[in-house]
């Protein structure tokens, strides 16, 4: 598995297991590394901002405010005031998706008749506890790694990750912000190549 070197200090290092979510406290100018542990793993992400968490990164203004329904280095990540709260500066894998919402209980339950399947929606309540974040919607989430593709009639199709192990991609803070992941839980679609497998979450140092 390649590993991510020579991008400054790590201040911390968290593993996220199969079917579960963590949250962090990014700094501004402090850099976050996403990494796929074994290759083709989703990571539901979601960002607010810490001082006003009523402020959070929004898919829906993201598509607004890019023109656009991909995720390219580079790109800002806007929040539902219209405004960038963190910015991709890297990526090895090049295919993320922003226009599906988390997994949750209905899904399971309305799509598989399955009543206690884990689901990144409360993976991503019960991350968020630690900050004291109780949102009364949960955002929709950046989907890390998700390959989605749109057929001829202009439909989605979801195929399994194009992500290898090790592959990652580094987000920026532009103000501090408290953010949660989580190794999406769907193992009955090709979403994670029917697999559900860790994650892996650097957060460096600031640029001096």
């Amino acid at each position: 598995m390649k590993e991510v070197f020579n991008r400054g200090k790590i201040l911390d290092e968290i593993i996220i297991p199969p079917y579960e979510g963590r949250s962090a406290l990014i700094h501004k100018g402090e850099e976050l590394i996403i990494i796929d542990m074994e290759g083709k793993q989703v990571g539901d992400f979601v960002c607010f901002n810490y001082e006003d968490p009523g402020e959070h990164v929004s898919p829906v203004h993201m598509r607004a405010s890019l023109s656009s329904i991909r995720l390219k280095t580079g790109d800002w990540l806007y929040s539902n005031r219209r405004r960038p709260l963190m910015q991709l500066v890297e990526d090895t894998v090049g295919k993320h998706d922003f226009f599906f919402p988390a997994c949750d209980y209905y899904r399971y339950k309305v799509d598989f008749d399955k009543e206690d399947h884990p689901n990144c929606h409360d993976n991503i309540a019960n991350a968020l506890k630690k900050y004291n974040i109780h949102p009364p919607v949960i955002p929709d989430p950046i989907n890390i790694f998700m390959n989605n593709v749109l057929d001829d009639a202009g439909d989605y199709v979801i195929a399994e990750p194009l992500s290898k192990p090790g592959d990652y991609i580094r987000l920026k803070a532009l103000c501090d912000v408290v953010i949660a992941c989580t190794t999406c839980s769907q193992d009955m679609a090709p979403v994670n190549g029917f697999k559900v497998t860790p994650i892996k979450m650097q957060i460096m140092e600031a640029d001096s």
